[in-house]
């Protein structure tokens, strides 16, 4: 089984900026690729962004505009996602995900990180 837990959400100011982390562990060596998704209260989650494991493609959600970087370090089992350019609108539960081979959906879930943006 893989745990993963993610850290770095909090409290931010529109137009600020915070990193998230996501750190796995157990069975990463079946990892294919790790994401990012949010969910905000009453709204379904939704994806925000994902890169593969071997090779670092990355893809984004269209509604970051650019603002969002995800990115990853293979040696640390851990992925991170970038956030600029901050508004209310992000503010949401941020979820990491991974997914264990290509065509499926993903196997594992983190509990999620807060992340809060004020106007």
């Amino acid at each position: 089984q893989v745990q993963l837990v993610e850290s770095g959400g909090g409290l931010v100011q529109a137009g600020g900026s915070l990193r998230l982390s996501c750190a796995a562990s157990g069975r990463t060596f079946s990892t294919y690729a790790m994401g990012w998704f949010r969910q905000a209260p009453g709204k379904e989650r939704e994806f925000v962004a994902r890169i593969t494991w071997s090779g670092g493609s990355t893809y984004y959600a269209d509604f970051v505009k650019g603002r969002f970087t995800i990115s990853r370090d293979n040696a640390k089992n851990t992925v991170y996602l970038q956030m600029n350019s901050l508004n209310p609108e992000d503010t949401a539960v941020y979820y990491c995900a991974l997914r264990s081979r290509p065509g499926i959906d993903y196997d594992y879930w983190g509990q999620g990180t807060q992340v809060t943006v004020s106007s």
